[in-house]
């Protein structure tokens, strides 16, 4: 049998990785009649999103907000299964607080008249700009999310089309300088223009398009899954098996292979080879080609290219139970932001020096306050997350020798919230970028792979369908559309618009041909 009449004859799919991208993947082919096998180095499914259960404790390891849930829905409904029936979700208000070491609050939430009442609060003059921020993140919302989240990006084309658009937006200015229009007070700027941080982008430099997170909020809500992430991940592996499709959990791919400039199949580290004409890598998109496509000579992303890409910021993840702790701290709710004395001076030295500060900012996650089933009774677990710089600068952090001395630094910090906290813990765990290269394959550490700025986005992004190789498709938080859930969700919706329904495989047939 000939190589291009046996591709007539093979349903078969790889997914390497089951992330939420590469399960929302496997679940679009499986609807497409393949025959999908998912493969994930880990022990359990969800990739960033995954858990760890210790001491009757369960840390949420990455992404705990869920926003825009019809990116869920959509995908459940496309392969004939009702997301709510799988996962429970329960919107959260206020969405998270942020504070500042001044005293200073500020609660998220979806009514607008209660978001003006908590901008009046730091700055009366400031409620008419807030108003006008509503309008950008509105504007943005539909030519950046309706317009293009689900849209192929591999033609430049389709990027030059909404230029225009682009250019009327003044996408080229950063959130932080559209805030800055805006509002005139610092904290509220800092509110207005934070969220790509939890994309692993700097708010000063990338694009004010991403305003659109606010009129996501407003219009969607903030929601938690029961479980956390975790659930939704697991429910996604359950679909994929329903529709007879294959999830491999500690199997490790260590090669994308070709035949010519095709796909045919993936090799093991423990050096078993399995077949397929159709490869879907949930991989970051520096480890596929970097590592995976290693022994093949790459048309576009060569090492040299990827080495001149910016890459989103590190993580240090502080993971701990505390005792008994049910009812204290009263105040501190599920989502708690505590910014440090600088804003603007710390995102350079994290994003442009490359540089570990004294100070810090830090994200609080506390989810026993609506999930009960994350800690023993009466007791309480936490998340508290520091953005710091990846390992790829020159003079990278040694975070052998550095964690100990950060730990007591974040903790200091947090003693100012959670006074005794120290005395109460149960069980730890920490993540540094040396984890996320070491358990996710991430480069230089990071923690959401290319950084999403204007000239890294859409078309300049590595492309969901790959030029490498024939077969070999891309999804993700390094490729379009970028990181964030409805993002690595929305990348295999892409892809299942570039891949043709599966061939009607008659055995018969086949067996005629060879």
């Amino acid at each position: 049998m000939t190589e291009s009449s046996s591709h007539m004859f093979d349903n078969r799919a790889i997914v390497i990785g089951a992330g939420l991208g590469g399960l929302a993947a496997a679940m679009r082919l499986g609807a497409k009649g393949y025959a999908v096998t998912v493969l994930d180095r880990l022990d359990r499914a969800g990739g960033r999103g995954s858990s760890i259960e210790q001491d009757g404790h369960r840390f949420d390891l990455g992404p705990t907000i869920v926003t825009v849930p019809q990116v869920f829905e959509k995908l459940w409904q496309d392969c004939g299964h009702r997301f709510h029936d799988d996962v429970d979700i329960r919107a959260i208000e206020p969405f998270y607080e942020i504070r500042w070491p001044d005293g200073t609050k500020f609660e998220a939430y979806g009514e607008t008249e209660r978001m003006k009442a908590e901008v009046a609060k730091i700055s009366p003059s400031d409620v008419a700009g807030y108003e006008k921020f509503l309008k950008d993140s509105h504007t943005r919302y539909v030519v950046g999310f309706e317009g293009m989240l689900t849209k192929p990006m591999h033609r430049l084309w389709e990027t030059v089309k909404v230029l225009p658009l682009f250019a009327w937006l003044r996408a080229d200015q950063s959130i932080y300088k559209l805030a800055s229009k805006r509002v005139r007070d610092e904290k509220l700027r800092m509110a207005l223009s934070f969220h790509p941080l939890f994309i692993g982008g700097d708010p000063t430099m990338v694009t004010s398009m991403y305003a659109l997170v606010a009129h996501l909020e407003k219009e969607f809500g903030v929601h938690y899954a029961i479980g956390g992430v975790q659930a939704i991940a697991d429910a996604m592996a359950r679909v994929v098996r329903r529709q007879g499709g294959v999830v491999r959990q500690g199997a490790e791919v260590d090669e994308i292979l070709l035949e010519g400039q095709r796909a045919r199949g993936v090799r093991l580290t423990t050096g078993e080879t399995l077949e397929a004409p159709l490869v879907v890598s949930n991989a970051d998109a520096g480890h596929t080609y970097d590592r995976l496509l290693r022994n093949h000579k790459r048309r576009r992303w060569t090492a040299t290219k990827l080495g001149k890409k910016r890459w989103s910021m590190g993580l240090y993840v502080w993971y701990f139970g505390t005792k008994g702790t049910a009812e204290e701290w009263p105040d501190l709710g599920h989502h708690t932001i505590l910014n440090g004395p600088r804003f603007k001076g710390l995102l350079r030295d994290i994003f442009i020096k490359g540089k570990l500060s004294d100070d810090m900012s830090l994200y609080i996650h506390r989810p026993a306050k609506t999930d009960p089933n994350v800690a023993p009774a009466g007791d309480d677990t936490f998340y508290v997350l520091s953005p710091v710089p990846h390992m790829g600068w020159k003079n990278a952090v040694d975070w052998q020798a550095e964690e100990p001395i950060y730990r007591k630094k974040v903790a200091a910090v947090l003693e100012t919230v959670m006074p005794g906290f120290q005395d109460r813990i149960s069980t730890e765990l920490v993540f540094t970028p040396d984890t996320f290269r070491d358990r996710y394959l991430s480069p230089h550490g990071c923690g959401f792979s290319i950084e999403p700025r204007i000239l890294q986005s859409a078309w300049f992004r590595p492309h969901n369908v790959s030029e490498e190789a024939e077969g070999l498709f891309l999804v993700g938080a390094g490729t379009h559309p970028g990181a964030g859930l409805p993002g690595v969700v929305s990348s295999a919706e892409v892809i299942a618009k570039l891949i043709p329904d599966a061939p009607v495989v008659d055995l018969q047939a086949r067996v005629a041909a060879e």
